[in-house]
């Protein structure tokens, strides 16, 4: 078996930034990080050459699983150079990118509307379509109004950056979303990580936090991790410090919640225990874009400072009328995202019960905690070989000591695929050492 050299992993091969945390982040933490004040940024032809270099050995080494071609899809199943694999790292939670109703509802759109916007929303890119999906979000995250962007990464960016700046405080979980990591770094706000789900360190944190206005950001589901946050706890919490409080949603809608409605329905919270809510249209709903749910006064002022949604183009009317049929039918068949909860409940207590590490996974993101890179590149291989479409997650996307691969389970996975994944993690596992043998 072919092997990856440790070299490949070592520091120097990683951009200098990245020596903070695994989201490149240069927030302030308590520790767990190293101290790289006194290091020389490379140059960027060094740093282009270090990441060139590491990416061609894992290629040569047969280790470099990114960035597959799919040929083509048939329900919770691909192609990829001929073979069939069963998918077992896709965000169609709900399998809406091929729901027939919703690509009914895309193509009609496309033969009124075309394929894209003239614009941006604020010019010339608004449609009635746009409008009626902003209210039927706000209505869906019982919030007074909501407000569309064309990607979820820039939803999170630009909401931020519009929120908090120079003289403000931001604090955000120090296992957060890379994309609120980059709009905390971007506001130019004091920006502060508080360690995972710990509320004691976030506890700490908001008392230091007297000066100017503090924003907390945090995911509901952790994407690499499949644990849910303790949301009642931090609300509390903002509550007490006067602090206001952003939740990504990005993972949680449509698959937590006897509804499918997220975390406030999963923790039978008030509707305005969440200040402001965000969330993605290209998990659940099967399509592309971001939203924020919130007050009002809060969405208006974001329409017109959210440098995101003021300079960028609209999101094209079909991905549009695409959402709003998935949520009619998420409205209609509630018992999509229960079946989801049920399907990865029993996926959860089989990994388990064969040996898999899957760390405090509680939802249909399950990740395979593995020894090492190496191990975590092996496994993948055995993975796909047998027929399995999984993906290797490493540092820094991960902690260095803490390489995986994510599973994740959708609507579209039968009992029988279940019980095909199963078997074959199992197989692969136990030929390359990941668990014990039987």
């Amino acid at each position: 078996m072919s092997t990856v050299s440790p070299e490949v992993f070592a520091s120097d091969h990683v951009p200098w930034r990245y020596l903070f945390n695994r989201n490149g982040s240069n927030a302030k933490r308590a520790g767990n990080y190293i101290d790289a004040s006194d290091a020389i940024a490379p140059t960027i032809s060094d740093r282009v050459a270090g990441q060139t270099t590491r990416f061609e050995q894992l290629r040569a080494n047969d280790c470099y699983f990114y960035d597959t071609p799919i040929e083509s899809c048939d329900g919770a199943w691909v192609t990829v150079d001929g073979q069939r694999l069963l998918m077992l790292a896709s965000y169609n939670y709900l399998g809406f990118i091929s729901d027939v109703a919703v690509l009914a509802s895309a193509r009609r759109a496309i033969d009124q509307y075309g394929i894209g916007q003239h614009g941006s929303r604020l010019v010339s890119g608004t449609t009635s379509e746009h409008k009626a999906l902003e209210r039927e979000l706000a209505d869906f995250m019982q919030a007074e109004d909501a407000i569309v962007f064309n990607s979820g990464y820039v939803t999170n960016l630009a909401t931020i950056a519009a929120l908090v700046g120079k003289g403000d405080t931001v604090i955000g979980d120090e296992w957060n979303h890379a994309c609120i990591v980059d709009g905390c770094q971007l506001s130019g706000a004091d920006f502060q990580m508080f360690r995972h789900n710990d509320l004691r360190h976030l506890e700490q944190l908001l008392t230091k936090s007297r000066r100017g206005n503090t924003l907390v950001a945090v995911d509901a589901v952790y994407s690499m991790e499949g644990d849910i946050a303790p949301i009642p706890e931090i609300v509390a919490l903002c509550k007490k410090y006067g602090a206001l409080l952003m939740v990504d949603e990005a993972h949680s809608i449509g698959t937590i919640g006897k509804t499918g409605r997220g975390v406030l329905e999963h923790f039978e919270l008030p509707a305005d225990a969440i200040d402001i809510k965000m969330g993605t249209l290209s998990k659940s709903f099967g399509a592309c874009g971001g939203f924020i749910a919130s007050s009002s006064q809060i969405i208006d002022f974001l329409r017109h400072q959210a440098r995101g949604y003021v300079f960028s183009v609209a999101m094209p009317v079909p991905q549009v009328v695409a959402v709003r049929t998935a949520i009619s039918r998420l409205r209609e068949e509630p018992q999509l995202a229960v079946g989801l909860i049920e399907i990865s409940r029993k996926y959860r207590d089989q990994l388990r019960s064969n040996g898999f590490n899957i760390y405090g996974s509680g939802t249909q993101i399950v990740p395979i905690a593995c020894e090492s890179d190496e191990e975590a590149f092996a496994f993948t291989r055995r993975c796909r070989e047998l027929g399995l479409y999984v993906i290797p997650i490493v540092y820094p996307a991960v902690p260095m000591n803490a390489p995986r691969i994510r599973t994740n389970l959708t609507t579209l996975h039968t009992p029988d695929d279940i019980r095909f994944a199963v078997e074959l993690l199992v197989q692969a596992g136990r030929e390359t050492g990941l668990i014990e043998p039987a």
